[in-house]
């Protein structure tokens, strides 16, 4: 590392040292591997795409520590990989109606300060990011997917009482885990069928480089999962059980059902890849998303298509963080195990 770089670093309170990110993960006890990021020759003989010469990322400033702490991310159904600036700018769309609604919650944020920049669990804030997706509604209102609950909610009206509906059943930062609610006709929930949920910033709208690295990275992860034998979706599909609505039983037995079957997702080798909106942290382009049935929100920055066979070897299927790709994330710390995929 050069002077300047370490000076800037040191003005900037910034980690820049790969060794030393590394053992700040290790003592937060975040699962991660040495394994190199680039699997291929440079230049690449693989054949994998290529970005364009005049796409330039920042790769002088630290990434990690970029995500801010949330309670919960979802991503409302659009159809759609690109939108408006400000997708909660959005004249009578649905994520403008869950922005600007006013909500009462009981729930209180730690505001603790994070081990790791950027690395924290869900206690840390009762903000609700809101994103537009790709992903097409699977009945004549909207489908909204919960993250880390790993849910879609469907039948919500693009409206006002729709994202109050939306907020009571799902969003309220007090509801511990998403099990479905009985009191209200018409939103059904649904644990998505899949053993990870990747997602890429396509919003050509704030970055053009967003634009341009999605598609090549959509299609890089899903000849390395075809590789192995998994099917991939762009829509929800596969859904294999009753809306948790239906479910029988207490409260108690829902709970367990949930966990039960998220883990058996695990092993479905099923993939759902999605465009998303605008995450932040434009400047690292190649922004990708990696969510778990295990409630873990891995945010990976700088991602070209060369380094996708290791996000898939490693994270994927190993669980293991790939540290210089980190920008941070949710759930990533797992004291006692060696795996995000362990309970």
């Amino acid at each position: 590392m050069s002077s300047l770089r370490r000076l800037k670093a040191w003005a900037l309170g910034h980690e820049l040292d790969p060794q030393n990110i590394k053992t700040q993960l290790v003592n937060a006890q975040v699962p991660i591997t040495d394994a190199p990021c680039r699997g291929c020759a440079d230049p690449c003989e693989d054949g994998h795409p290529e970005y364009p010469e005049r796409f330039k990322v920042d790769m002088e400033t630290q990434m990690l520590g970029s995500v801010y702490p949330y309670r919960r991310q979802i991503l409302v159904s659009t159809g759609k990989t690109d939108w408006d600036r400000d997708v909660t700018s959005t004249r009578g769309s649905l994520a403008s109606h869950i922005s600007s609604a006013h909500y009462k919650s009981s729930a209180h944020a730690t505001h603790s300060h994070p081990t790791v920049p950027g690395v924290f669990d869900t206690t840390a804030s009762t903000e609700i990011t809101i994103l537009n997706g790709s992903h097409a509604s699977v009945c004549e209102e909207e489908t909204v997917l919960v993250f880390p609950d790993y849910v879609a909610v469907t039948g919500i009206p693009p409206t006002s009482k729709g994202a109050q509906l939306l907020w009571k059943n799902a969003l309220d930062p007090a509801i511990p885990r998403i099990l479905g609610s009985n009191d209200q006709p018409g939103l059904q929930t649904w644990l998505l069928p899949y053993a990870c949920v990747i997602t890429m910033c396509s919003h050509k709208r704030r970055d053009n480089r967003c634009a341009i690295a999605a598609p090549k990275l959509e299609r890089a992860f899903t000849d390395s999962l075809n590789r192995r034998g998994w099917t991939v979706d762009n829509q929800l599909e596969h859904f294999i059980d009753l809306p948790l609505e239906k479910f029988e039983g207490s409260e108690e037995d829902r709970e367990q059902h949930v966990v039960s079957s998220l883990k058996s997702m695990q092993d479905s080798k099923r993939a759902l890849i999605l465009y998303n909106s605008h995450v932040g942290g434009h400047r690292y382009s190649g922004l990708t998303i990696i969510y778990t049935p295990g409630g873990a929100s891995v945010w990976y920055g700088r991602v070209t298509p060369h380094d996708v066979e290791a996000i898939v070897e490693n994270t994927i299927i190993g669980g293991l963080v790939l540290p210089s790709l980190l920008r941070g994330g949710l759930g990533l710390a797992k004291p006692g195990c060696t795996s995000l995929h362990d309970w």
